[in-house]
């Protein structure tokens, strides 16, 4: 990253959620007066201590000089915490409005922009990227103010003390800042690094996490553990990197104290010995100088914290900044359903990164209240129909119509308002039956639940269960049957009430006794309803009334069943090889 980037960056940073808590960041800044304060009073206390304690035995200051010693420390402290809790609690504020932004944009982000991308990536850029973000502000700020006026305070006093050993002093802190600043350089890139790292260990374990059965089964344990393995290694490689660029430091900055020292020593005995100085403003000198070469370290280091949570916030920004291609129109007119006619009219999807057609000059019409299916082989462009009338994408090439409205020119909210959907990937959350339930009303009545599980044919199995509606069914409901998921997925898309139904091979895992309690439930939820079924079972949508048979991304024929039995060659094959097995 150039300076360039980091500045505007940085600048970005402020502007959003910086500037409006400015005047706890001042705050802050008044307490690293204290600080500063604090540490230079203990360094020049030291002067009237060995003067008027221990050489002149003044009984007075023996009480007085330990009292304002204490003092100093107490301040120092009390505006350190003070000033950590506030930037701690500004970098938790920041934080929370990030994240907040990330899952808004997340949420409105298309189809294809979120499995473009793995989600253990997001994870990362939740976790740890935003994690940079929090260390930039809580840690970066308060250092740089607190050893910024620090290092003034210290260098202004040792140059009230003895400006000839000041600027003996002065020659010497820009060899440790020197390295401590390449140091920094070469930490804040092995960081980088680092965090890259924790992110494909996010990614790999969410997927170790998802996969498990199917880890199990095919009894690749240990490959998994292998991969793990591997990243972990790598990332602790990478924090071994880091730790040892860290206490490189140590023999070079002790080398180089070790010279300031004697150097200070020779010029200091010089100038006692020629009576220029006393021992006692020696001491407190000497301990100004040594208090200056932490917040010299400090600050010459800064900036690795300032590019880590620069880059986190790049990241981060490149998510928020995402313009979804499909997002809501507050100004276009809602949908209105009249008979619920659907009408695609030349019809053609690529799909994003790849170059062959999905589909092509798709024209079809599905009267309203009618039941219409999509069958063909795989890849022959039927999730694809499905998938454009929710727009979940947008055609590149002609437009979807329900009752001649465009739907690209209407609401968004009153579209996907209007349609339910069914598909054999099942969406559960980790939560009760009835919450997921009415996750598609969440006003619903306990009454409109019940309702819904009954023509879902799921009540009698909910019933059943130990704690009935309030059965808490795991991740994605792994403690329930595929079967009663369906019927839960069915339920749920009954209670939204939608004129419109998507079916994506609701059936296909089903064994025949579930299969047939959710085809009845099925018929429950499209009765009167416009309905596009997906079916990889012919013999679930022999009585629709129109089944168009697709075939690389085209129409090749449309008919009832009988008539494409008699017609379609495809479909026909399509059929016998279904009764055959």
């Amino acid at each position: 990253m150039n300076l360039t980037t980091l500045i505007k960056i940085l600048l970005r940073l402020y502007r959003n959620y910086v500037k409006n808590k400015l005047h706890k960041i001042i705050i802050a800044l008044f307490l690293s007066f204290g600080v500063a304060g604090g540490t230079a009073a203990i360094a020049w206390l030291l002067d009237p201590a060995v003067k008027k304690i221990f050489m002149e035995k003044d009984q007075t200051m023996m009480l007085i000089i330990p009292f304002a010693i204490i003092l100093a420390f107490s301040t120092k402290g009390l505006s350190l915490y003070f000033a950590r809790t506030i930037l701690i609690k500004i970098g938790n504020g920041i934080v929370k409005e990030i994240q907040i932004q990330l899952s808004s944009s997340v949420l409105k982000s298309d189809i294809h922009t979120l499995e473009s991308k793995h989600s253990g990536k997001y994870l990362s850029h939740f976790l740890y990227d935003v994690g940079q973000i929090y260390n930039l502000v809580s840690a970066g700020i308060l250092n740089l103010m607190k050893d910024s006026l620090t290092l003034i305070v210290l260098v202004g006093l040792m140059f009230y003390q003895n400006w000839r050993l000041a600027i003996f002093a002065m020659l010497m802190m820009p060899f440790a800042a020197f390295v401590a600043k390449s140091l920094g350089k070469r930490i804040g890139k092995a960081v980088t690094e680092s965090t890259k790292v924790a992110g494909e260990l996010t990614a790999s374990l969410f997927e170790m996490i998802k996969g498990s059965r199917m880890i199990k089964i095919y009894q690749q344990e240990n490959f998994e553990f292998d991969r793990s393995k591997k990243i972990i290694t790598s990332m602790m490689e990478k924090q071994n990197k880091i730790g040892f660029i860290q206490i490189r430091a140590t023999p070079i900055m002790e080398v180089l104290t070790g010279i300031m020292i004697a150097g200070f020593i020779y010029f200091s005995g010089f100038m006692i010995a020629s009576g220029m100085m006393e021992l006692n403003s020696f001491f407190s000198f000497l301990t100004a100088m040594m208090l200056a070469y932490q917040p010299i370290r400090s600050l010459a280091t800064i900036n690795m914290l300032f590019y880590q949570g620069a880059a986190g916030a790049e990241r981060v920004f490149k998510i928020i900044d995402t313009e979804p291609n499909i997002k809501e129109n507050s100004s276009s007119p809602k949908l209105k359903i009249i008979k619920g006619n659907i009408d695609f009219k030349n019809v053609s999807f690529t799909y994003p990164n790849t170059n062959d057609a999905a589909i092509k000059n798709i024209n079809i019409s599905i009267d309203g209240g009618s039941t219409a299916a999509l069958v063909g082989h795989s890849g022959a462009g039927k999730s694809t129909i499905v998938n454009l009338i929710p727009r979940f994408y947008d055609p590149l090439k002609g437009s979807v119509c329900i009752d001649d409205q465009n739907i690209s020119s209407i609401s968004l909210s009153s579209l996907r308002k209007n349609i339910s959907m069914v598909s054999q990937d099942i969406i559960l959350f980790d939560d009760t039956i009835r919450a997921n339930i009415a996750y598609a009303n969440l006003e619903a009545s306990d009454e409109d639940i019940s309702k819904a599980c009954e023509f879902a044919a799921a009540s009698d199995f909910i019933e059943n269960l130990p704690k009935a509606y309030e059965t808490l069914i795991g991740e994605n409901g792994i403690r329930l049957s595929g079967g009663q998921k369906q019927r839960i997925s069915i339920a749920r898309a009954i209670l939204k009430n939608s004129p419109i139904i998507l079916l994506d091979e609701a059936t296909s895992s089903l064994d025949a006794d579930s299969e047939e309690k959710v085809q009845n439930a099925i018929m429950s939820l499209t009765k009167n309803k416009t309905t596009l079924v997906i079916a990889h079972r012919l013999s679930t949508i022999m009585r629709a009334n129109k089944i168009i048979v697709l075939n690389q991304g085209k129409i090749v024929d449309i008919g009832t069943h009988n008539d494409l039995l008699k017609n379609s060659i495809i479909y026909k094959n399509l059929y016998n090889k279904q009764l055959r097995a």
